[in-house]
């Protein structure tokens, strides 16, 4: 059995009345590509934000890498080792595409107002150092020549794999992809699977929410559905082609999932 490199055990999220995220029990092993599907208003992405942090949640436990991670902030699961993209991304719009990537490392020591006068010749440092891997992570993600370009002026597919380069400046091992593939073009479609298949060779481990079948059946398993912020199914993706409560709700209806 492959360890779980994230736990999650009874997680709810209210809001008010209503119940977005009910009971929802997972775990996702390291090393696997694991989809999240469901219909609109599922809780998907309640879940997401809850299990990186930008929600608490209402009752339940999440661990990452055997730690218990339940409310820690954004940053500091960042800097654990978990990173999330967003489905609608959003840059620095007039910042170059460079920039946005040099931006994501934490603790930079020209971040503080004593690094320039105090610290400046480790700064320096720093700075080229983050610029190498900057670069080195825009080539892997096929972003290297619009490096000077402003991130406002890109396409939406490639700001998908702008997002994605700057959530690989921390090396995470496990990345939360949203809606990765809504939006983009086929031709960049194929970069980005590409991408997440090459890294996840290399050990990295994914956690998809996507509404694309195709995306997820070809590329994904397991697979997980929620309904109502519940888990209803989990199992291999050629489970889920054949499970009645995929094939009447969401299968069977892909304009629904």
């Amino acid at each position: 059995m492959v360890e779980p490199i994230l736990s999650v055990s009874n997680i709810t999220r209210d809001f008010g009345t209503f119940r977005a995220v009910d009971g929802v029990s997972l775990d996702i092993s390291g090393g696997s590509i694991t989809g999240l599907i469901g219909p609109n208003g599922a809780g998907k992405t309640t879940l997401f934000n809850v299990l990186t942090g930008m929600l608490p949640p209402s009752s339940g436990s999440i661990s990452f890498r055997g730690k218990d991670v339940t409310c820690m902030s954004p940053d500091r699961l960042f800097e654990l080792g978990l990173g999330r993209t967003f489905q609608i991304p959003r840059p620095f719009s007039r910042m170059s595409v460079l920039e946005n990537v040099m931006l994501a490392p934490l603790a930079q020591i020209g971040e503080r107002l004593s690094g320039p006068f105090l610290r400046s010749r480790e700064m320096r440092n720093q700075e080229q150092a983050i610029h190498a891997r900057a670069m080195e992570v825009l080539k892997f993600v096929t972003l290297d020549a619009l490096a000077d370009q402003a991130a406002g002026q890109i396409s939406g597919g490639q700001k998908k794999l702008l997002e994605l380069a700057r959530v690989l400046m921390a090396d995470p091992q496990l990345i939360l992809l949203d809606e990765p593939a809504a939006g983009v073009n086929p031709s960049l479609t194929r970069v980005l699977i590409e991408k997440i298949e090459e890294l996840n060779d290399a050990g990295k481990t994914f956690l998809i929410i996507e509404h694309d079948m195709d995306f997820v059946m070809k590329h994904c398993d397991p697979v997980i559905a929620l309904a109502e912020g519940k888990v209803v199914f989990q199992g291999t993706a050629q489970e889920a082609q054949v499970n009645p409560i995929l094939l009447d709700a969401y299968l069977g209806a892909q304009a629904d999932v």
